[in-house]
């Protein structure tokens, strides 16, 4: 189903030319009514609240006011460290609606990378949660290399001696407000974004109005959804994938927000709202993936058979999609059938039996992890984009076509083509303006003829469909000469339960090694499955005998479909997941190679001893 035709009123003929100021008016007026933004209160109840758009613009329109009062205006860059909450979302629009720039960082943030934030980007505000952000960000305020002068605090009883969030509001905005409120040009900044910083220190990002419209317009010309479909944001708004999902494209659509300001519970969340559209980064369809295999790994001989019968025709009826065929009359049959008695209801108990654009980006896909969903007919869209595109550059899609293992097509908004050395190359209208200075000027990253160098490796096939290989700069050089992509054997390796993360480790030596990590929901029902008893949780698990010789068979089974350069010889099996708090994770879930190996040093040395 497409989106039903939105009225556009007085908005500009060219649709890349639309601000965002000016897509609020037009929701405001052609949809005042309807649901917006929804967040779980904070009140006793803990009952859901929700603004409709009228709500939204006037809501916008008075934070602007109290935000200008204290010195915002036109131009400067305000920092926002929050969770998915809705004074996150609302200061968002109403600081773009004021002609100042937001700039969201992640919650997991080193102090350091605080720091090179505030200084790099030259903000005067920082808006932030409570009292834990306060205590963090507020050193900043004496520091004489930063410019920031004062915080508001999003949380009651929480800001101290600074400004409290609900202050912004206690005045109505005078009339002659609305003179300086939505002016902002197509190609003023939007946004700025910084990277989360796989290595090095993060690089602000900056996006214009053009840029992400650009984007928004190529995305909507590959999903299928409803009209005012619903999105649940639950990844930082710090995230380039969440900001276009989370509040761009929803203004452009008109759609309805459900902000779920903890990530643990999103589930709750999905099987509330079961929502037509869900989007994760590869790690949460990993994790996904290993709980309901959990659940099936218990169940009884024959029940898990009716279920795999049905997860056959189901693959089956996605082949044929896939090679853009139309399924055979018996088979549409057959699975139809298996859809309505078997498949839907398991998707129900989880929420995600309305769903019908399902989609990941941010890191090469296990192709196991597709091929595992798609036993329940949801074809995991992947995608392919960088903050530094505004996003997807290139997808999958169920109305232009799909490939299970690529990253799909060029979207509208880009060209894409491969170097002689396989790094992706892109040029566009949604291709960013380029990297911010301290002093406000923005550097561009493009070569003479536009195109961005992009640091990731791929091919691009005959049909036009990018195939990832894995990170410029990540590639394993051997002592023997041969390059190895860390993601493809990573991905082999995770094909079992039982691993849940893995890091391969070979450079200038003559093979690999690699650090896994226990599955945490997999591993115990694994272990329950198979009458393993063990003593002293994950770490007990990991030393257990079954245990271990059931990963080295999954090692084995892995390095059988690798070719010699490519096997891993030894490993090290985890206990501890990996994680952003921990640091081996960036706030969007992509492993930090470089303090993996720095914290695991003695373990990776220890592995190439005899």
């Amino acid at each position: 189903m497409t989106s039903a035709p939105r009225p556009d009123g007085d908005l500009p003929d060219a649709p890349a030319d639309r601000t965002l100021p000016q897509l609020l008016a037009r929701n405001a007026r052609a949809y005042p009514q309807l649901p917006a933004l929804s967040w779980q209160s904070k009140d006793s109840d803990g009952g859901w609240r929700t603004f409709g758009w009228a709500e939204i613009h006037q809501q916008t329109r008075n934070l602007a006011a109290g935000y200008r009062a204290l010195g915002v205006g036109r131009g400067d860059r305000v920092l926002l460290m929050m969770a998915d909450r809705p004074e996150h979302w609302l200061s968002d629009l109403a600081l773009v609606r004021l002609g100042a720039v937001p700039v969201s960082v992640y919650g997991t943030a080193a102090p350091e990378q605080i720091t090179h934030i505030a200084r790099n980007c030259r903000a005067r505000l920082a808006v932030v949660e409570g009292a834990a952000q306060v205590a963090v960000w507020e050193p900043l305020l004496t520091d004489a290399d930063t410019p920031l002068e004062r915080l508001v605090v999003a949380e009651a009883d929480a800001e101290g001696s600074h400004f409290p969030y609900a202050a912004l509001l206690r005045e109505p905005a005078p009339e002659q407000f609305a003179d300086e409120l939505d002016a902002a040009r197509p190609e003023d900044p939007l946004t700025v974004v910084y990277t989360s910083g796989t290595s090095g220190e993060p690089k602000g990002v900056v996006l214009t109005h053009r840029q992400v419209m650009s984007n928004a317009l190529a995305l909507d010309a590959v999903v299928e959804l409803p009209p005012h479909v619903e999105h649940i944001c639950y990844l930082p708004f710090a995230h380039i994938a969440e900001r276009m999902l989370g509040i761009y494209l929803p203004c452009h659509r008109a759609s309805h927000v459900y902000l779920c300001a903890d990530p643990a519970g999103v589930a709750a969340v999905v099987r509330m709202v079961r929502p037509a559209q869900f989007f994760g980064v590869p790690r949460i369809w990993e994790k996904l993936s290993a709980g309901v295999r959990g659940v099936l790994s218990l169940m009884p001989a024959e029940q898990r058979e009716v279920i795999d019968r049905a997860f056959d025709v189901a693959r089956e009826h996605v082949g044929h999609r896939e090679r853009g065929e139309t399924p055979p009359a018996e088979l549409e049959e057959r699975y139809t059938r298996v859809r309505e008695d078997v498949l839907l209801p398991m998707l129900a108990a989880g929420g995600l039996d309305r769903v019908t654009w399902s989609a990941s980006a941010s890191a090469p896909m296990s192709v196991d992890v597709v091929h595992f969903w798609a036993g329940f007919g949801i074809v995991i869209m992947d995608a392919w984009g960088l903050t530094e595109t505004a996003g997807v550059a290139t997808s999958n899609s169920p109305r232009t076509g799909f490939r299970l293992g690529s990253v799909g097509r060029p979207v509208d908004s880009v060209e894409v083509r491969v170097a002689e050395d396989g790094e992706i190359l892109v040029r566009g209208s949604s291709v960013f303006s380029g990297y911010l200075r301290p002093d406000g000027s923005v550097a561009s990253a493009l070569d003479a003829d536009g195109w961005l160098a992009t640091g990731d490796i791929g091919r691009m096939d005959e049909d036009g469909y990018l195939w990832l290989t894995d990170r410029k700069k990540e590639m394993i050089i051997t002592s023997t000469g041969k390059n190895v992509s860390p993601a493809l054997v990573e991905n082999a390796l995770k094909e079992h339960p039982l691993i849940g993360q893995a890091m391969v480790h070979g450079d200038n030596h003559s093979y690999l090694v690699a650090l896994l990590v226990l599955d945490a929901e997999a591993a115990p029902a694994w272990a329950a499955a198979n009458g393993v008893e063990a003593t002293g949780g994950p770490a007990g698990l990991a030393e257990h005998p079954a245990v271990r010789a059931e990963v080295d068979r999954a090692v084995a089974a892995a390095n059988a479909r690798l070719n010699r350069s490519e096997q891993v010889k030894r490993y090290e099996l985890l206990a501890e997941e990996w994680g952003p708090a921990t640091g081996e994770l960036t706030p969007s879930l992509k492993m930090r190679r470089r303090v993996i190996r720095d914290k695991y040093a003695d373990s990776l040395t220890g592995l190439y001893q005899d």
